[in-house]
C-alpha cells in the first residue's frame, strides 16, 4: 500500500500535511509520534472514514482514497480501533462472528474462529461469556481476533498496548509477529515506542501532522532524537 502526500482536514481544521508512507506486502510498519500528531487520522483516512483533500492512497495497484469504509474493508483492509469498541453485552463468540460478516461461507467462518482460538486460547475458554466482563487484556485479544475474522490483507492497529500489563503486551506482540510469519501485512500506530520499533521492519515518525523521520525499525530505535524525545534516554 502507498500513501502519497495526503493532506486531511476535519471540516476547516487541517490535521495532516503531505504525509507519505509505504507498506510492503508481508512487513510490519510502525507509526509513532506524540498525542495529537495525526496518527489516528492517518488510519481513519486509509480506512475511508475521512478522505484526503489532496494526495492519494493506493492499495494493490488501485486508488482507494474516495471509497467508503465498507468498500475498503471488502478489499481486505481492517482497522482495530483504539479503545477496542467491542459489543459488551454480546458473547466473545458473537463478537467474533460479527467480525466475519463479510465471509459468506460458514465453513470459512468456523475455520477463522478456530484459527483465532489457536492464537488466543483464553478466548475459547471465555467464548460464552459477555465481552464486557473480560479483563482489559482479554478484551484487546478479542478486538484483535474480531479484526482477523475478516481475513484481512492489511491489518491496522491503533494503540494496541494502551493500558495493558507488560505480560499481555508481550502476548499481543507475539501474535503480531506470528501473523507476519504467516504473510500478513501490518500497520501499527503505537505509543509504546520501544515495542513498536523493535517489532517493525520500518517505521515513520509523525509530529504536528507531518512526517519528520522514517527508516528501519532498529535504525530509528537507536536514533538519538527518538531516544531523547520518546524514550527519555
Amino acid at each position: 500500500m502507498s500513501v502519497d502526500s495526503i493532506s486531511v482536514s476535519y471540516q476547516t481544521v487541517q490535521v495532516l500535511w503531505d504525509v507519505s508512507l509505504e507498506i510492503r506486502e508481508g512487513e510490519i510498519v510502525s507509526v509513532i509520534g506524540p498525542n495529537g500528531a495525526g496518527k489516528s487520522t492517518l488510519l481513519k483516512t486509509i480506512l475511508g472514514v475521512l478522505h484526503p483533500i489532496s494526495g492519494g492512497i493506493t492499495f494493490r495497484d488501485e486508488r482507494i482514497d474516495t471509497l467508503s469504509p465498507n468498500s475498503i474493508l471488502r478489499k481486505g483492509i481492517c482497522l482495530i480501533p483504539e479503545g477496542r469498541k467491542l459489543f459488551p453485552h454480546m458473547s466473545v463468540l458473537e463478537n467474533l462472528e460479527l467480525g466475519g460478516w463479510n465471509l459468506a461461507n460458514k465453513k470459512e467462518r468456523r475455520h477463522m474462529i478456530e484459527r483465532i482460538f489457536q492464537l488466543f486460547p483464553v478466548l475459547e475458554m471465555r467464548k460464552s461469556q459477555n465481552s464486557g466482563v473480560l479483563s482489559g487484556g482479554e478484551q484487546q485479544m478479542l478486538a484483535v481476533g474480531r479484526g482477523l475474522m475478516s481475513n484481512p490483507k492489511l491489518l491496522m492497529l491503533d494503540e494496541p498496548s494502551q493500558g495493558l500489563a507488560p505480560t499481555v503486551i508481550k502476548k499481543i506482540y507475539g501474535v503480531l509477529k506470528e501473523l507476519k510469519k504467516q504473510g500478513m501485512t501490518i500497520l501499527l500506530v503505537e505509543q509504546n515506542v520501544r515495542m513498536a520499533l523493535e517489532t517493525a521492519d520500518r517505521g515513520y515518525v509523525i509530529e504536528t501532522g507531518r512526517t519528520i523521520m522514517n527508516g528501519g525499525g532498529r535504525e530509528l530505535l537507536t536514533s538519538a532524537t527518538i531516544r531523547k524525545s520518546y524514550m527519555g534516554l
